[in-house]
């Protein structure tokens, strides 16, 4: 069976992606328009709407894509490395940012700025990150690091881990952040358990654990509302 390929010049003018784009700016085109964009051209076969089409599926959406791999892209039949590059090129570029305003002199002054900093990064993350914010006596960030990688236990998350990055930076508080994959920011026992463990050596030492947030997807928890900080 024979189907018959549609090249990007047999559209009409005004239904071509890049006349729209410029016509009526990047919002009006769909996510496999503007991929299409990037990937410039298509195959002999396959026109790069097409192909752009095929990606997408091949991934699921966005929601995939963004975490694709050079190696799983090129093995994509229509791209290659030059295409692949572009196309991770962009979303590095977009994840960039997303996070541009996150910067060392980003305030938090409520549970609510915390997760706005945090939720673009952490939402999608298929393990557990258990994150610290460092801030200075202005509840400014001065520094950002990832304490470690997996599910929360007390027993694996040392205080010492968490406040010796604190006072090698002469932070002056911490906000604690993990995120559930579920996207669920229900906290569980353990959750309020390590929190529970955090504020005390806090106390000891002389730096303050501001809060521990919880990040599902768009969604948050904070264990200073709950009463546990």
């Amino acid at each position: 069976m024979h189907t018959e390929t549609i090249m990007i010049k047999d559209y009409p003018q005004n239904e071509r992606p890049r006349e729209r784009f410029i016509k009526n700016g990047p919002q009006s085109l769909s996510n496999h328009e503007l991929i299409a964009l990037i990937l410039g051209t298509g195959t002999k076969k396959e026109s790069v709407l097409q192909l752009s089409n095929r990606l997408l599926a091949e991934f699921e959406g966005l929601r995939l894509l963004k975490d694709a791999t050079l190696e799983e892209l090129t093995a994509i039949k229509g791209i290659g490395s030059a295409k692949a590059i572009h196309l991770l090129a962009a979303i590095e570029i977009g994840r960039r940012l997303a996070t541009h305003t996150h910067d060392d002199r980003y305030v938090i002054r409520s549970p609510e700025d915390g997760a706005k900093y945090l939720m673009n990064d952490m939402r999608f993350l298929s393990q557990e990150h258990f994150v610290c914010l460092y801030l200075n006596t202005k509840n400014q960030v001065i520094h950002r690091q990832t304490i470690f990688i997996g599910s929360l236990n007390a027993s694996i998350v040392h205080p010492r881990e968490v406040f010796r990055e604190a006072v090698r930076r002469a932070a002056a508080s911490v906000i604690c952040a993990h995120n559930h994959p579920s996207g669920d920011a229900s906290p569980s026992r353990e959750d309020i358990e390590v929190t529970k463990r955090l504020v005390e050596c806090g106390k000891m030492i002389g730096i303050e654990l501001l809060d521990h947030l919880i990040i599902g997807d768009n969604k948050y928890v904070s264990l200073k509302e709950k009463g546990y900080v």
